[in-house]
């Protein structure tokens, strides 16, 4: 007999099986790690996607930046408005563009939230 193919395979891929889905399963339990801002680098809340791996997004600091999502982040995140990410200002035009350093889950959003670390901002 021929061996079933298609999405009832199991495996745990995308698109379902046994070993649960990639967009959604059990919360983890435990301690989360999250990495919190460095010298040089502030939080802040993407505004909008404007294509091209940019996005505008409302600093802590006040004001709003370009940002630049660089290939190796591009690659493996998908960011969407709302989202809370780290950022780094360039060293020139450091007050208009910067580029995208992390992007908070939503757990880790809200461990910042609790704690403190967003206040001033959305």
């Amino acid at each position: 007999m021929p061996k079933p193919r298609g999405r009832g395979r199991g495996g745990g891929g995308y698109h379902g099986g046994q070993g649960g889905h990639r967009k959604g399963g059990p919360v983890p339990e435990g301690p989360i790690r999250v990495r919190l801002p460095r010298e040089g680098e502030m939080l802040g809340t993407v505004i909008q996607t404007v294509g091209g791996g940019r996005l505008q997004v409302q600093c802590k600091d006040g004001k709003e930046r370009m940002c630049r999502i660089p290939g190796k982040i591009r690659r493996n995140i998908w960011v969407r408005p709302g989202d809370i990410v780290l950022i780094k200002p360039w060293d020139i035009q450091g007050d208009t563009k910067a580029d995208v350093v992390w992007r908070y889950n939503y757990l880790q959003a809200n461990w910042l939230r609790e704690r403190g670390h967003l206040d001033g901002m959305q």
